[in-house]
């Protein structure tokens, strides 16, 4: 099986802009989420091998989200997606446990490039 992701962002041109990326390198999208709380759920379903979170997003933020993945799975790989003036939540995403980050507004050879490092593809 190739490498799997779980795209969580409460975008859904956030979700697609990335699906069109990811694919394009011949990685499979598996599941989406809209919010922290979906992404968990969705995590827990899928178990995928990489998973982008957006850090602000209703119901449950990102960074709630991450830490709840990382007590299902302590070797879970979650890149979280901000962007440009969220330094102090890139910090505290990167405090719960996130592999990278992604700033937005997204650079596909940037994405490709992350994603390939953090899944050992």
């Amino acid at each position: 099986m190739g490498l799997t992701v779980l795209l969580v962002d409460d975008s859904l041109f956030m979700r697609n802009m990335l699906r069109g990326i990811l694919e394009e390198e011949g990685y499979e999208v598996i599941a989406e989420a809209v919010d922290g709380v979906d992404a968990v759920r969705k995590y827990r379903e899928f178990r995928p091998t990489v998973t982008t979170m957006d850090i602000v997003m209703p119901v449950k933020n990102g960074i709630e989200a991450l830490r709840e993945i990382r007590v299902l799975d302590a070797n879970a790989c979650v890149v979280m997606c901000s962007a440009v003036g969220q330094e102090s939540l890139v910090h505290a995403a990167h405090e719960a446990g996130a592999c990278d980050f992604i700033l937005k507004p997204f650079n596909p050879e940037r994405v490709k490039e992350v994603i390939k490092r953090v899944a050992g593809a």
